[in-house]
Parts: C-alpha cells; structure tokens; sequence
C-alpha cells in the first residue's frame, strides 16, 4: 500500500470511527423512545427474578418507557445471558446475572457463545444477598462446629444440596469443603424450590441459599439455620450467627444480581441506567424493603460492577480448579 493509501484508509477508518461516535451520541440523546427489555436467564420467582421486577418498574417511571421482564432459562444461565450478549448495543437489552455467569466462565471454558466478561457493558451491581447456612432440623447439631465435627465423622456420608452446578450455593460449600477439609456429597437441582423441598423432608441434609429463600422455613422450624457466610450479622436477621463466629474466619459469599448491557453499548446510556438503578435501590424506604426480603442494595457504577465481576470470575476459577468441579 502506498503512503498516500495508507492515508487515505486511515483517514476514512477515523472518519467511521467519528461518524460511529456522533450516531452514538445521538442514540443516546434520544433515549429511551421504545420499551426496554430485562432478560432474566431463570425461571420467574427466584432470588433474580425478584430483584429483577423490583427495579424494572421505578425504572420504567424514571425512562418514561415500559421495561418488560423476560425470563429466558436454561443452561446455567448461558441461554438467558446468550441473547442478551447477541442483541444490538443499543441501549435496548440487559441481562440481570447471578453468580453462575462468573462461574460459566471456567466452567465452559471455551465452549460458551460468549465471554462472561467481554461480551458484555457492566451497568449496576444492584444487589447483594449473603448466603445463609440451612440443615434439616432433626439433624443432631445446631452451629457450624457441630456440623463439621458430624461430617468429619462420617465421610461422604452427609450430603447438600444446591440450585445447581455452578450455583453460588454449590460453589460457596465447596469452597467450605477445600477450607475445612470434610466431605460431603453434592446433589444438585433445578433450582431452589425443588433443593429446599428436599432439606425439609430430610432427603439431604444441608444447604447455602438466600435468607430470603429460607426464611420462611427457619421460622417455622423445619429447617435450622447454621450461620451466614459474612463479614457481619445482617441487620435483619440479628439473631442468626456468622460463619465466622462459628470459628471460620473470612468466610464470605454472596449471591447478587448484576445488569449487564451488550459490549459496545454507549457509555451515556449505560451511565443514565446505571444511575438511575442506583437512585432506586439506595432510596431508603426501597432500600428497607430490600433488606426486609434479604438484600443488600448497592447501586454501583459501572465502573465498580465491571471490577466485582472479573473478581467474581477470578473467585470462583480458584474454587472449581481445586475441588474439581465438572459439569456433563
């Protein structure tokens, strides 16, 4: 290529490449003008999907257009977060993801129609739930050193359950595993519903979910509660211990909900939805009703969700290397 072509192509690549951002400022002067989708990759109900239909509508009165919640399950999350990745970046499509996408990451390596990371435009890191330790009430022992001490004792022989491989519950007890050193024998589920089912009637014997998702069994007493994997006692749940206090020093795990927009998606947009998450999570009577169902509100920036997520992904590459963790 000549020095005058060389030129001519790298003047008309800037020419695009300006064009590209003028039509980007544009879109997102003009944003909102048509309704918003949030794809959840779970089936309605679960801890996502709630979190996902609390910001959807304040959001929807804040952009003054119609935000629809559409649950697309399947594959540990791939199928939900797929569509999401291979939507047009405009500002039109987010996914709200849980743990297992930073799970996916080493647990498809190479085989998933996406990067967890890359493919997408971090929004908000809207919520967090810390993880809470539950076991089946006619099970002999209340706290985490009698459970640990039965395990140890009976080798393989105590098993839990989780809402899947992959899942923040599955990889937060083996994480609890590799640091303790007993071994139990993991059942995995579609989800939590059936997993909790199973605890009750005393089918498996333990399980990390969400208080939210075992609150109503602990005050009813067909399930105990063992402990939250968290720096501090969650103020509305007071009189539940940490893992911590139970002789676990610096255990902490969190389910939470991440909103992710298509790469490439402009950064104007990406920055109003993620304030405006912001303003609704973090507005105080919200904020209470969040805590009342077991959530943290954060409201981050983006910023701060693209840095939790690719510490997530580091996190749990650590976990499933060490315990093996495979999925079919």
């Amino acid at each position: 290529m000549t020095g005058f072509s060389r030129r001519g192509a790298l003047g008309a690549g800037a020419a695009l490449l300006a064009a590209g951002g003028v039509a980007g400022r544009a879109r997102a002067a003009g944003y909102p003008d048509r309704p918003i989708r949030f794809i959840v990759p779970y089936t309605p109900g679960g801890t996502t999907d709630v979190a996902a239909r609390f910001v959807a509508e304040p959001l929807a009165r804040a952009l003054g257009q119609p935000v629809v919640v559409e649950n697309r399950p399947g594959a540990n999350s791939i199928v939900g977060a797929g569509a999401v990745a291979a939507s047009p970046a405009d500002g039109y499509n987010f996914a709200v993801v849980i743990g297992a996408h930073a799970a996916n990451a080493t647990l498809y390596k190479g085989k998933l129609p996406f990067d967890p990371v890359t493919s997408f435009a971090p929004v908000s890191l809207m919520v967090l739930a810390p993880l809470v330790m539950g076991a089946h009430a006619k099970l002999p022992f209340n706290d985490l050193q009698g459970m640990l001490a039965y395990a140890r004792a009976r080798p393989g022989a105590l098993n839990y359950g989780s809402s899947g491989i992959g899942a923040a519950a599955h990889l937060t007890m083996e994480d609890l595993q590799l640091r303790t050193g007993i071994r139990m024998e993991h059942i995995p589920y579609r989800g939590t519903a059936p997993a909790l089912q199973d605890l009750i009637s005393g089918n498996i014997g333990v399980m990390f979910d969400s208080y939210s998702s075992l609150r109503a069994q602990f005050d009813s007493g067909s399930v105990k509660p063992i402990g939250f994997a968290s720096a501090a006692r969650p103020t509305w749940a007071a009189n539940i211990p940490t893992l911590a206090e139970g002789g676990l020093a610096d255990f902490t795990s969190s389910s939470w909900c991440l909103l992710l927009a298509p790469a490439n998606t402009p950064g104007e947009i990406v920055a109003r939805v993620s304030a405006e998450v912001a303003k609704i999570v973090q507005e105080p009577a919200a904020a209470e009703r969040l805590r009342n169902i077991g959530f943290d509100p954060v409201g981050s920036t983006p910023d701060e969700a693209g840095a939790f997520l690719r510490d997530e992904v580091e996190r749990w590459a650590k976990v499933i290397t060490a315990a093996k963790v495979t999925v079919e």
